[in-house]
């Protein structure tokens, strides 16, 4: 940089930033996806599950999770030079969900992450993205030895209106969660146009 301009003359980029939330159940990926695509390290607030919160905790069909995030995930990715993206984690045990308030304070959108074994841990997370009108893309995090089930399917199990995008992602794998990450803009700007076309007509 020279003088506040690029060596090839052309003015410095201002990013517009955006956050994601990423949110599901317990155990579902959501710490991995964050991890996955951070161009930074990643802010991680997890704890050693013990036995006092076993009661609470179920981790059947994760039962080889120890750790567990206490109040967020966050990290950040540019999708290009002038687009910058500031995910947050979500923790999904219920015992953390007022945070989620906060947490979504000005999202653009969000990614909720469903897991095939325990598709009803995601539910919270659809009716509460629902109920305030904030746009979301749910995301089946394929697991090595899962179940492949059609997506037809999985949107009937979640009672998913037409116009919510569900993909086949994978959370460790960073193209894979780059492409949900497209998704949750472009379906973000979708429904922003639509709202402004039915203010104007």
């Amino acid at each position: 940089m020279i003088f506040g301009r690029s060596e090839r003359g052309k003015p410095p980029v201002e990013p517009v930033t955006l956050k994601i939330l990423v949110a599901g159940g317990f155990g579902v990926g959501k710490t991995t996806l964050v991890g996955a695509v951070s161009e930074i390290r990643p802010l991680r607030t997890e704890e050693l599950l013990t036995e006092a919160g076993r009661p609470v905790d179920d981790t059947s069909g994760v039962e080889a999770k120890s750790t567990t995030t206490v109040a967020m995930d966050f990290g950040r990715i540019t999708l290009r030079e002038d687009l910058v993206l500031y995910l947050f984690g979500t923790p999904g045990q219920e015992r953390f969900w007022f945070m989620w308030d906060e947490l979504s304070e000005g999202a653009l959108g969000a990614v909720v992450l469903a897991d095939t074994r325990r598709l009803e841990d995601c539910f919270a997370a659809v009716d509460y993205f629902e109920r305030r009108a904030i746009p979301f893309v749910v995301g089946v995090n394929c697991f090595e030895g899962s179940v492949r089930y059609p997506e037809d399917a999985v949107r009937r199990a979640l009672d998913l209106d037409d116009d919510v995008p569900l993909v086949l992602t994978d959370a460790r794998d960073r193209e894979s969660v780059k492409e949900v990450l497209v998704g949750v803009v472009q379906h973000a700007m979708t429904q922003a146009a639509r709202r402004c076309s039915a203010v104007t007509t």
